[in-house]
């Protein structure tokens, strides 16, 4: 084993969440002024270095650090290396629990770090692989689309179990992230919607198939570089979203704030009932009115994402 690193950043679901568990295409952005980087050195013990746990790899069992420590365990006996000592420092900028893509980015940079420690070439199919079981062990019945965003090079249309599609974003337009400051729930919340799933499934099934809907026309907007039509969908699917159930009272507070100072459309991101809400913006310039909006009615960080950035990595 070879001193090495990986790294990987936020992702934002645009349009689709919770939907894409259930077939329906979702549309997520990465982000990639927003990064996690996984480094490792050689050691006698192994050690982890980070800001949601620090401390022997063994001793994560039980914390919330344990999948990743399993992802962990799973790689070394894949290099047939279990007993290799190694420290492992995450340097992350993502919130945790934000919706944001914090243990999928961790996994995919973990992975890509153990692979280039051991000069093992990695294919995005392993790569996501991996990832899945991760965040399997994490979430409870993940889509797949954190780990295939937060390593990817551009926007992804998605739908679970075929392979994401990378897609163009318009010239203009400009995406305000705001953070409530309340964790997300996201096993909570996937478990909420098939809960509501089972206990009406007429009404939870119209709700996810007009996300879907809502997801399609977001994407023909967005090719007809259509601001306006995509504030539209956006709009319609947090409706849906707070029909089934996942978006709380920060998070409407914060949407409703971005729609009163020109948001074009505004929505949850994530799994909700906390984390993270966006809002579109026709230009940076309006992006900072409702940035400094957000700010005044709560939100705890913002983050600016612009479409003309995406055209040019």
């Amino acid at each position: 084993m070879k001193n090495a690193s990986g790294e990987s950043f936020a992702k934002i679901i645009l349009i689709g969440e919770h939907a894409v568990v259930y077939g329906q295409p979702a549309i997520a952005l990465p982000v990639k002024s927003i990064r996690l980087t996984a480094s490792l050195t050689t050691n006698t013990e192994q050690i982890i270095q980070s800001s949601f746990y620090a401390g022997s790899l063994h001793a994560a069992a039980g914390t919330n650090f344990a999948g990743i420590a399993d992802l962990i365990s799973a790689l070394l006996k894949h290099f047939n290396a279990s007993n290799q000592g190694f420290t492992l420092t995450i340097d992350s900028a993502l919130p945790p629990e934000r919706g944001m893509g914090s243990s999928a980015a961790c996994a995919t940079a973990v992975v890509r770090a153990f692979y280039a420690a051991f000069d093992e070439p990695l294919s995005r199919a392993q790569l996501l692989s991996w990832t899945a079981t991760s965040e399997h062990a994490i979430h409870g019945n993940p889509s797949g689309l954190d780990a295939a965003t937060t390593s990817a090079d551009r926007p992804q249309w998605f739908v679970k179990g075929q392979p994401p599609i990378p897609i163009q974003f318009p010239k203009n337009g400009t995406l305000v992230i705001a953070d409530t400051g309340i964790a997300g729930q996201t096993k909570v919340a996937v478990g909420a919607v098939a809960q509501h799933l089972t206990d009406d499934p007429t009404a939870t099934t119209a709700s996810i198939e007009a996300i879907g809907q809502a997801t399609v026309f977001a994407a023909k907007a967005l090719a007809e570089d259509d601001l306006q039509a995509l504030g539209t969908q956006m709009d319609h699917a947090q409706g849906q979203l707070k029909a089934l159930g996942v978006s709380n009272d920060a998070l409407n507070r914060l949407i409703a704030t971005a729609k009163e100072n020109g948001a074009l459309g505004a929505k949850l991101t994530g799994s909700g009932q906390g984390g993270c809400m966006i809002a579109l913006a026709f230009d940076a310039t309006q992006a900072t009115q409702i940035r400094d909006a957000l700010t005044q009615a709560g939100a705890t960080a913002t983050w600016q994402y612009d479409f003309s950035d995406e055209r040019t990595n």
